[in-house]
């Protein structure tokens, strides 16, 4: 009886794109479990899971966090008890189960064969948004993850170069699995975002936004970044692209450029630009989102603009895609692997060439559709059912 353990405990707020990657990947692994197989999710008990119990899913509180030094022997307990539950119940694999790490801060001898997904390497690749003791901490705990994994995931290949190029680690061992925008529309039943929204575009049939838009409060017309604010996110360029967009003259007035998604107060250079270049009244902090309100904050977009200097992956990119959003991103890091012919590519660091990319599809309705169509169909070529299948395969080669 074969058994996977997926690590989820960082499913919750203090990791949205990793906790929308684990609780994704964890939905699409269940149906394609075979009748043999049995999957095991651990979850941090203060942000339950909405996943479906059944015969072969199982969900496990744990209260050690990833940051909690009691981690190292109380997950190990855990996993060697699953280990002999599972042996009781008739199992007469050598190595009966598979452990997963969603993230790098893990038990580093977890007693059975280990897959470790890495996301990035932002603390190496931008030293100076960090201290030399979070930087020598980072390397030596993701040094740890590497060699206690079997087989390392990277969600792109441009996290794969970054991977070798850092770490002594076999090329072999190291395999590309994408990330794909959430596979339900939370609230909506069945159906693929992908599928939802070109349906709704397709009949011009907004209604279904109408609520959200509301809730949130956000203006009729109004480009929107979403993600947080930490420097590689390059968000006082984009301020600094808006000034020039609002100042050449641009015929809609009202427009407004929206910033939503976590704030750490720790980089307020965002905020100090918008007061220094006089943008108050056209740039909005939104502050987080409810996953359920994604879909009508991607959709209401005139525009996504997303001008990161680094990505492991950029999900939020093929989410605006797949909710029909005209998207614009930097030319960086991951990003041309996701965004591929259906964005506008920039120079992150060019603020003139953003103003213009983004004035370009506020002035041509006919660029910014055909961005939507072909992003619709961009989105589409990634799937959590993709992600999980590559993802149960190197669980079953470990497994046997």
């Amino acid at each position: 009886m074969p058994h996977y353990i997926l690590d989820a405990r960082t499913a919750t707020l203090h990791f949205p794109g990793i906790g929308r990657y684990v609780t994704g990947l964890a939905g699409a692994l269940a149906p394609l479990l075979a009748a043999d197989e049995r999957l095991t999710v651990l979850y941090d008990p203060v942000h339950p899971l909405s996943l479906l119990h059944s015969e072969r899913v199982g969900l496990i509180p744990v209260s050690a966090s990833p940051f909690s030094l009691r981690q190292q022997w109380q997950l190990p307990r855990l996993l060697r008890h699953l280990d002999f539950e599972a042996r009781l119940a008739g199992s007469q694999l050598p190595a009966f189960g598979v452990y997963h790490s969603s993230y790098y801060l893990m038990p580093y001898r977890p007693g059975l064969p280990t897959v470790l997904t890495v996301y990035d390497l932002i603390p190496l690749l931008f030293p100076e948004h960090s201290t030399a003791r979070a930087r020598l901490l980072f390397r030596w705990t993701t040094m740890l993850a590497l060699r206690a994994a079997h087989i390392v995931i990277a969600i792109s290949e441009a996290t794969r170069r970054d991977i070798l190029a850092h770490f002594r680690l076999s090329p072999e061992r190291i395999v590309v699995i994408p990330l794909a925008a959430d596979a339900r529309d939370r609230g909506e039943g069945s159906g693929s975002r992908v599928e939802l929204y070109a349906d709704a575009l397709a009949a011009q049939d907004v209604s279904r936004f109408i609520a959200p838009a509301s809730r949130l409060s956000l203006p009729e017309n109004y480009v929107l970044y979403l993600g947080s604010n930490k420097p590689h996110k390059n968000l006082a360029r984009l301020v600094e692209a808006w000034h020039i967009v609002t100042a050449s003259g641009f015929q809609s007035p009202d427009i407004r450029l929206v910033i939503a998604g976590a704030w750490d107060a720790r980089y307020p250079e965002a905020r100090a630009r918008v007061d220094a270049l006089g943008l108050s009244d056209r740039v909005l902090f939104l502050g987080p989102v409810a996953d359920a309100d994604l879909p009508a904050l991607y959709a209401g977009a005139r525009a996504f603009v997303f001008p990161s200097l680094y990505e492991g992956f950029g999900l939020p990119v093929l989410e605006a895609m797949a909710c029909g959003a005209a998207v614009i991103c930097s030319n960086a890091s991951s990003l041309p692997e996701v965004a591929g012919e259906a964005a506008l590519l920039v120079d992150p660091l060019d603020v003139e060439a953003l103003a213009a990319a983004i004035t370009r599809v506020l002035d041509d309705a006919g660029l910014a559709e055909d961005l939507r169509r072909r992003g619709l169909r961009q989105a589409a070529r990634f799937s959590w059912s993709q992600t999980a299948r590559r993802t149960l395969e190197i669980y079953r080669m470990l497994a046997h």
